[in-house]
């Protein structure tokens, strides 16, 4: 059944589940007709949105980020606090299949009245998010979520582009064999707002001590962030929900120190700013893709980088300069 902008308006903003699912899934959607829609709805909504604390939680494969998530999402249910959870789940790059198993997973959390969780696919795209996470962020806020956490794929270095669209960054680290910092790419550690080493126990305390020693050194050398904030590195067990009230408190005091400083406001204009260019490039792709001309001179320069006729940055630049100069559209 296809419901109406305003019947999926009235559903979000009374709390309905499954017509908060309907408009993410228009919103997902490629086709021209949902598109249409999903831009009318993105609009009419946008006053309702802004209100919500956006954490994304990144970490290795094993590091425990949906037990995490589970954990600390009914953690801030029970706190008064409304949690959506956009848990984005690696596509397959031969069929585009995607798993989307973590309703399975978080099935304490799924039975909660105040949760919405949403896996969605990443569908190839690189940094650890869906490309229409964003947008379903909006519709989670306007729907009147306090907590929008997204759980990332998890993919190494490319994914500090889910910095680009939260408030808060949140590492995952597991202690493991051998140097306890190797594989952390810089990259991420300049994005961090906060460290938890998850898993720890009696068994292994001492050397989550010695591995948050390591890594508060290693943070030394960094630049902050945030001016006034020294990233914290704490210790607990999602799943004996160990160190979670501190997880909480501590980003609580971290949006009060941006909103303070004037931080908060000004990187959320800047996010949205790169929304905009990210989409301004979609469009332009989804363009040239319409022009039965402009597809066989994207294929002609494209054969031509392939072969290395040319440098394909030199192709690349030539087929633009056409387009833009308006050889070929029709």
């Amino acid at each position: 059944m296809k419901f109406s902008t305003e019947e999926l308006i009235e559903g979000i903003q009374s709390g309905n589940k499954r017509l908060i699912a309907k408009a993410i899934t228009l919103v997902e959607s490629k086709k021209a007709e949902h598109r249409v829609q999903a831009e009318d709805l993105l609009k009419r909504i946008m006053p309702f949105t802004g209100n919500s604390i956006r954490v994304g939680v990144t970490g290795v494969p094993g590091a425990g980020k949906s037990t995490f998530i589970e954990s600390f999402g009914r953690l801030a249910i029970a706190q008064g606090k409304k949690v959506a959870v956009l848990a984005i789940d690696p596509s397959s790059s031969i069929n585009k299949g995607s798993i989307l198993g973590d309703k399975t997973r978080m099935e304490e959390l799924a039975k909660e009245e105040n949760a919405f969780i949403r896996p969605s696919p990443s569908s190839g795209f690189l940094g650890g998010v869906a490309n229409t996470t964003f947008e379903t962020m909006m519709i989670c806020e306007a729907a009147g979520y306090d907590y929008i956490l997204i759980e990332t794929v998890g993919v190494g270095q490319s994914e500090v582009l889910v910095s680009d669209i939260t408030d808060v960054f949140l590492f995952l680290k597991i202690i493991g064999g051998g140097d306890e910092l190797q594989g952390i790419k810089r990259g991420i550690m300049e994005m961090v707002d906060i460290v938890f080493i998850n898993k720890v126990d009696q068994d292994n305390l001492q050397k989550a001590k010695n591995t948050r020693q390591e890594l508060k050194r290693a943070l030394d050398f960094i630049p902050p962030k945030e001016k006034g904030w020294k990233i914290p590195v704490l210790l607990g067990s999602a799943l004996h929900n160990e160190g979670l009230q501190e997880i909480y408190d501590k980003i609580s005091e971290f949006i009060d120190l941006k909103k303070k400083t004037g931080r908060f406001d000004e990187i959320r204009t800047q996010q949205a700013e790169k929304r905009f260019e990210y989409w301004v490039q979609e469009y332009i792709l989804s363009l040239m893709k319409k022009s039965n001309a402009v597809e066989e001179a994207y294929q002609w320069h494209k054969k031509n980088a392939s072969e290395m006729v040319s440098n394909p940055s030199t192709e690349a630049k030539l087929f633009v300069e056409k387009f833009l100069s308006g050889e070929n559209r029709n």
